[in-house]
């Protein structure tokens, strides 16, 4: 009898213990338009929050100064979108992050886009793109000058990224709010 309780134990474990290991899927499990995606849940910490005055911060090894616009002032189902997104790794070795700095009526969002390497010592480029973008079907949508097209979807307080280059290869990245 206590080898049969050992083993529904151990089974019992081992189950929970690899479903906890799954990672989370980005946008296959995503809705097309997620129902509470387009207006933040009451109390959401970025909600009440006024802009800071401005920002200079380092990120992916590079300096940018950027400054995102008060969320009251950007239409409610824009607000999700408004603020600043970091700690992104699109591969081990290229990191990005994202300044959302407002977006108009119309759904045009002025954006700012970082990217370099993970680590001061490597040799991967980067560099800061200031451009604009377009909030469509729930995403918000920019590509740069070289071809590669980016989309970006809220995943909670977070944005869910999506980088595809000119080749077709496509990289996903959950971008951490951290305004």
């Amino acid at each position: 009898m206590a080898y049969r309780t050992a083993g529904v134990v151990i089974l019992l474990l081992t189950s929970v213990s690899a479903a906890a290991q799954q990672p989370t899927p980005l946008f296959n499990t995503l809705p097309a338009n997620p129902p509470s995606a387009a207006a933040p849940p009451p109390g959401a910490p970025f909600a009440d929050q006024p802009p800071p005055a401005s920002i200079g911060r380092n990120f992916c090894e590079q300096n940018v100064s950027a400054q995102p616009a008060d969320p009251a002032s950007v239409p409610e189902s824009y607000r999700p979108f408004v603020g600043i997104f970091s700690d992104a790794d699109w591969t081990p070795q290229l990191c990005a992050a994202l300044v959302v700095e407002n977006i108009t009526a119309d759904g045009t969002a002025t954006i700012t886009y970082a990217f370099g390497p993970i680590a001061a010592n490597t040799k991967t480029p980067g560099g800061v793109l200031h451009g604009t973008g377009i909030v469509k079907d729930g995403a918000l949508l920019f590509q740069n000058s070289d071809g590669s097209q980016y989309a970006f979807q809220p995943f909670y307080s977070d944005l869910a990224g999506r980088w595809t280059t000119p080749k077709g290869q496509t990289y996903e990245a959950v971008f951490k709010r951290t305004y």
